[in-house]
């Protein structure tokens, strides 16, 4: 195989079938990044909210999604909607809601000493 005078491969159709499959992953690889950046940024609203009020740390209140989404088995990021939803409309699941009201009382309590 030649070497172009400035060090690079020539072009052959196998190259192109490389550099399109590398442009595929690249591709896939964004959309995936963009996801989980929306996600957190849903996470860290709902955090913004928990922390009004439940008014504990934004630590805590991870914990508290955590937990809520463990005990009830909704995903993370779909706990987290439902609570920036209930905050603006005034609705929430009784499930989340039941767990959520849990959670923050668990989370509450003074740690023992």
């Amino acid at each position: 195989m030649s070497v172009h005078a400035n060090g690079s491969k020539p072009a052959t159709p196998a190259r192109f079938e490389e550099a399109a499959q590398h442009v595929a992953e690249l591709k896939d690889e964004n959309a995936h990044l963009q996801h989980a950046v929306h996600a957190h940024a849903v996470i860290d609203q709902a955090i913004g909210v928990l922390v009004a009020v439940g008014r504990l740390t934004p630590d805590q209140n991870w914990d508290v999604l955590r937990e809520i989404s463990q005990h009830t088995n909704i995903k993370l990021r779909h706990v987290s909607e439902l609570i920036i939803d209930g905050a603006r409309t005034g609705n929430l699941c009784t499930d989340v809601r039941t767990e959520l009201e849990r959670q923050l009382a668990t989370h509450a309590r003074p740690p023992r000493s």
